[in-house]
């Protein structure tokens, strides 16, 4: 098992798959996007999977979530996603996506085995997805969130992050869509995860500030905290349910002590917290030979090194060295 010096267990493993995106999010890359990683640095397919498996069959994870970048650029995806599938025990296979090119690819994805997926879309509004993502394309995610629903990847779930005089007035009508449409929305505090490193408090929405915009319009009742587990998101009943809506405060409500997340980079590198600035390299080792046990015994050790939080708050805090795009959701 993947166990941490302070009892938490991971089991649910995160893996990035590229570090490229079609998109250009303002809090995640700039407008001219990034140096990608040379290709022959990122993991080949066959080797994901070996690690995943390692994962899976040897280590205790229960649940994959493919991720980027964007993993739909990843053109061997519906095989990887098959292969895990195949896995015993079957872990439950997710996807994180901005959406664009699901249309194409749900049923394929379904058919391969994925479980579910989330979509991350900040906004309805065509000139504020232009400006917030450098690319006129709000209609292909929302094809592809149709394509998502049909395909039987349920729950869809929709990630939002509000940025202050951006898109904060739209949380209501994000909440009004989903519930529309039978979509789960998460909204998810904004991290200092950019490639800018441009992130302040100031300009980041609360999870205070959510639920009151979202209060304004709603009755929330919040869910039974007992039912949160290693969850993420704090979820709240929407006038009465069934229907209910998320609020991940990632800065103001850490929920570290509870998390049971290892992540694995498109480039082989194992991450212990999504702001670990150490990674322990299994593709190198991979490479020159190393044999299944000592994989796992790396994994182990990476894991057992992870911090009690991630200290966002405290004033030696350093960002990671990576991005969001480069680590993975």
């Amino acid at each position: 098992m993947l166990v941490d010096s302070f009892g938490r267990t991971a089991t649910d493993l995160r893996v990035s798959l590229t570090d490229r995106c079609n998109l250009r999010c303002s809090y995640c890359m700039p407008p001219e996007g990034l140096d990608w990683l040379p290709r022959p640095e990122l993991l080949t397919d066959d080797e994901a999977v070996r690690l995943v498996s390692l994962g899976v069959e040897r280590l205790g994870v229960r649940e994959v979530r493919y991720t980027g970048g964007e993993p739909l650029l990843r053109r061997g995806l519906p095989e990887i996603v098959r292969r895990t599938a195949e896995l015993r025990p079957r872990p439950q296979i997710s996807l994180t996506t901005n959406g664009i090119g699901l249309d194409r690819l749900a049923a394929p994805l379904a058919d391969a085995g994925l479980d579910r997926v989330n979509v991350s879309l900040d906004t309805l509004d065509p000139a504020t997805f232009k400006r917030l993502a450098h690319r006129d394309r709000l209609d292909d995610v929302l094809r592809g969130l149709a394509a998502a629903r049909a395909a039987g990847l349920a729950p869809v779930k929709i990630n939002a992050v509000l940025m202050r005089g951006v898109n904060d007035h739209e949380a209501v009508p994000l909440l009004r869509f989903c519930l529309e449409h039978g979509y789960r929305l998460r909204f998810i505090e904004q991290m200092p995860l950019d490639a800018q490193h441009g992130w302040t408090r100031d300009g980041m929405i609360t999870a205070d500030e959510i639920l009151d915009r979202l209060g304004a319009a709603f009755s929330l009742v919040p869910e039974d905290p007992d039912e949160r587990g290693s969850a993420p998101a704090e979820n709240f009943l929407v006038d009465g349910g069934p229907a209910s809506v998320g609020v991940i405060g990632s800065v103001t409500r850490p929920f570290c002590g509870a998390c049971d997340r290892v992540r694995l980079t498109a480039d082989g590198q194992v991450r212990n917290c999504l702001f670990a600035t150490d990674e322990s390299n299994l593709r190198d080792a991979m490479r020159a030979g190393a044999s299944d046990d000592e994989l796992a015994d790396r994994w182990r050790a990476a894991v057992r090194a992870k911090r009690a939080g991630h200290g966002i708050d405290d004033p030696s805090f350093l960002q990671p060295a990576r991005p969001m795009s480069a680590i993975g959701g």
